[in-house]
């Protein structure tokens, strides 16, 4: 079981990694002092399960698991147990622990994913997530999280390990895979029309021979994509 720790505090932060180091099976694959390292982390990686703080600076942690389109297993770990009602609000929430941490009740928790991960279900739907969330993007900028709304997207554009996200009047560089993202996108408004650009269907203002106008961008589409984009479109 890989797992992150995601925890403003460096003491907690180490007795969870004391805690992990001796429960066997669990690998401790990553220790973030804020939501956005963790953020910019789970990006590019995946894991079973975070544990996650719910009271950090600026980012709570109810905040972070918004951001996760399809998030790992969670246990939360605060000194608040009256953030507890909240957490039913999640599926992927799992546990709670109160800190100071008890390690047979850690245990508990640990067990408690384990034997969901025994069943096949690494990753786990949040139905339970508002519709908004849904359309929306958290992008790690300066060490910063700005949200976007989804449907202001005109296009993204690839750019060696980063992908260029653009709004009608702003562009934000990201240090992200195109497929990464596309993942987070919604796939009934958005779609990859070449190797190097997804499109936002409702952002067309025309289309050309194999190329499409997005705003003022003209974009290449490429012909195994055209008959598919073709279908996804009202046409009359």
């Amino acid at each position: 079981m890989t797992c992150i720790i995601v925890d403003d505090e460096n003491v907690s932060r180490e007795i969870l990694n004391f805690l992990c180091e001796k429960e066997p099976g669990v690998e401790v694959v990553g220790n973030f002092s804020n939501a956005m390292d963790a953020f910019r982390f789970l990006n590019k990686e995946d894991v079973d399960l975070i544990f996650l703080d719910v009271h950090m600076p600026g980012f709570t942690g109810f905040d972070f698991i918004q951001t996760l389109k399809n998030s790992p297993y969670v246990i939360l770990t605060t000194s608040d147990q009256n953030s507890a009602l909240k957490a039913f609000e999640y599926e992927s929430i799992i546990d709670f622990l109160t800190k100071p941490i008890d390690p047979d009740r850690f245990k508990k928790s640990v067990k408690k994913v384990a034997k969901l991960l025994e069943t096949g279900n690494s990753n786990p739907s949040n139905p339970k997530k508002s519709k908004a969330s849904k359309n929306q993007l958290f992008i790690n900028i300066d060490k910063r999280l700005i949200k976007i709304n989804t449907e202001e997207i005109d296009l993204v554009e690839a750019s060696g390990d980063y992908v260029v996200i653009k709004l009608e009047n702003t562009d934000y560089r990201v240090h992200i895979s195109l497929t990464k993202l596309k993942e987070k996108l919604p796939s009934d408004t958005f779609f990859q029309v070449h190797r190097s650009y997804i499109i936002n269907l409702k952002k067309i203002v025309d289309i050309q021979d194999n190329t499409v106008l997005i705003h003022k961008s003209v974009i290449p589409i490429s012909r195994s994509k055209r008959g598919e984009l073709m279908g996804k479109l009202n046409l009359i």
